[in-house]
C-alpha cells in the first residue's frame, strides 16, 4: 500500500504505446495501484529507440520509461484460457480497467463491456481509440502524428509549412482527458454504486485543445493558418532574435505594452501601434523594430532589461537546461527511482503537487518503470490470497 488521494484504487492497464499508459501513470502518480497487463512480447514502446539503457536483451527503452512509472507488470497471453482466467480474477478486484485496442478487439478476446460489468458492476472502463468508437471512421487505427494532422493541430503549427509538435501531443492529451474522465466516473460511482465506460480518442484530444483557434472558425468564420512563433491575436507576443539567442516576450495587456515602451524609450501611443488590434495588424513592422533593437546586444542583456521593467519574458531552454534548472527541481519535476536492473535513475515527475506534500504527485516515493513481467509472481500470489 502507498499514500496518495487514489491509494484505495486498483487500475488494470491493458494499454500500450503512449495515450493509455500516460493515463494510467497519472493515476499511479496519485497513489493508485496500477497493474500493467502486457502481452508476452511486451508493450510496443519497449522496442522504441534509440536511446536505450543497456544492450541486447538487457536493454530498456527510455521511451517506455517516460510513460510507465508507478506500475507493476504482469505478462498475460489473452489468447490463453488460463491467462484469460487470471485477467477475469483481476477484473473482479479492480476499480478501473484501461484499454486502447482497436474497436472490437477486446470483445473478440472475450472481455466485452457487458462481460466486464458482469464480473464487476463497479468497474470503470476507459477506452481510448484513434478516431472514436463509432462514426464513419471508427475503424481507423490511431497514431499520434496522423491525429495531429487530421485533428487540425499541424495546420496551425509551424512557419512555412505544417509542423508536428515536438512530443506526441495527441497521445498525451488523450491520456490526460482519459484520466480526467476516469476520476469523474469514480466520483459518480460513490453515489450510484456502479461503474461506467469512459471514452475518448486522439481526435477528441486534438479538437479539445483547439481553444481560441477553434472558435476563430466556429464563431468567427475565420480559418486559422500557421501561427509560427507569434500569437495570432496578441502583439507583441512571441519569439524575437537577439545578438545571440532568441528571447520570448508576452505583452498580454496594454499595461505591459506601456511598460515595454518605457523600457525601450518608445511612445506607446504611436499611431501604428497604439492598440493591440493595430499591433496585430502591423505585426511585421513591430517585429522588425524589436529585432532591429535587439540585434546589438546578447539575449541576457534584454532579458535583464525586460525583467526589470516587469515585462514577461524568457529564453528558449534546451532539454538539458530544463532538467538542471534549479526552478524545475524545486517543483519536484525530477524524481529518483530504483530500477530493478539499471539501479538509480532520474525521471520526469508528475506536474501536480499537493499542499501537504513537497514531492511530485500524490506520493513521496515512486516506483521505477517495471521490467517485462517483473511482478508476475507477486501478483499471482496476491490473487490466491
Amino acid at each position: 500500500m502507498t499514500e496518495g488521494p487514489l491509494s484505495d484504487v486498483l487500475v488494470l492497464d491493458l494499454t500500450r504505446a503512449l495515450a493509455g499508459p500516460h493515463a494510467a501513470m497519472m493515476l499511479g502518480d496519485m497513489g493508485a495501484r496500477v497493474i500493467k497487463v502486457e502481452s508476452p512480447s511486451g508493450d510496443d514502446s519497449r522496442g522504441w529507440g534509440p536511446p536505450f539503457l543497456g544492450e541486447g536483451d538487457d536493454r530498456e527503452s527510455t521511451y517506455f520509461m517516460s510513460a510507465n512509472r508507478n506500475k507493476e507488470s504482469i505478462v498475460l497471453d489473452l489468447k490463453s484460457e488460463a491467462d484469460q482466467d487470471v485477467l477475469a480474477r483481476l477484473v473482479e478486484r479492480a476499480d478501473v480497467l484501461m484499454e486502447n485496442f482497436r474497436v472490437g478487439v477486446l470483445d473478440r478476446l472475450g472481455f466485452s463491456v457487458e462481460r466486464l460489468h458482469e464480473l464487476n458492476p463497479r468497474l470503470v472502463v476507459l477506452s481510448i481509440t484513434g478516431f472514436g468508437h463509432d462514426g464513419p471512421e471508427a475503424s481507423r487505427s490511431g497514431y499520434d502524428q496522423i491525429a495531429q494532422g487530421e485533428g487540425g493541430l499541424m495546420s496551425i503549427t509551424g512557419t512555412e509549412q505544417p509542423t508536428k509538435v515536438g512530443v506526441p501531443i495527441a497521445d498525451l492529451v488523450a491520456g490526460m482527458y482519459g484520466a480526467y474522465g476516469v476520476v469523474a466516473a469514480l466520483h459518480e460511482r460513490n453515489r450510484t454504486g456502479r461503474g461506467r465506460v469512459v471514452r475518448t480518442s486522439l481526435l477528441a484530444g486534438m479538437v479539445g485543445v483547439h481553444a481560441y483557434q477553434g472558435t476563430r472558425w466556429t464563431v468567427g468564420g475565420e480559418v486559422p493558418g500557421l501561427a509560427g512563433d507569434h500569437h495570432p491575436s496578441i502583439s507583441p507576443y512571441g519569439m524575437f532574435a537577439t545578438g545571440t539567442a532568441p528571447v520570448q516576450i508576452a505583452c498580454g495587456s496594454e499595461g505591459l505594452w506601456r511598460a515595454l515602451c518605457n523600457a525601450f524609450g518608445w511612445d506607446p501611443a504611436e499611431a501604428a501601434f497604439a492598440t493591440n488590434a493595430l499591433r496585430v495588424a502591423n505585426r511585421g513592422a513591430l517585429i522588425e523594430r524589436i529585432e532591429g533593437l535587439f540585434a546589438d546586444q546578447p539575449a541576457e542583456h534584454w532579458l535583464e532589461l525586460l525583467s526589470a521593467a516587469g515585462v514577461p519574458s524568457g529564453m528558449v531552454r534546451s532539454m538539458d537546461a530544463v532538467y538542471t534548472w534549479d526552478q524545475t527541481r524545486s517543483q519536484g519535476l525530477v524524481i529518483d527511482v530504483e530500477h530493478a536492473t539499471k539501479g538509480r535513475l532520474e525521471l520526469p515527475g508528475s506536474p501536480i503537487r499537493f499542499d501537504d506534500n513537497p514531492y511530485s504527485g500524490g506520493r513521496s516515493t515512486h516506483l521505477a518503470p517495471p521490467t517485462l513481467g517483473q511482478h508476475d509472481a507477486s501478483i499471482r500470489e496476491w490473487l490466491e490470497s
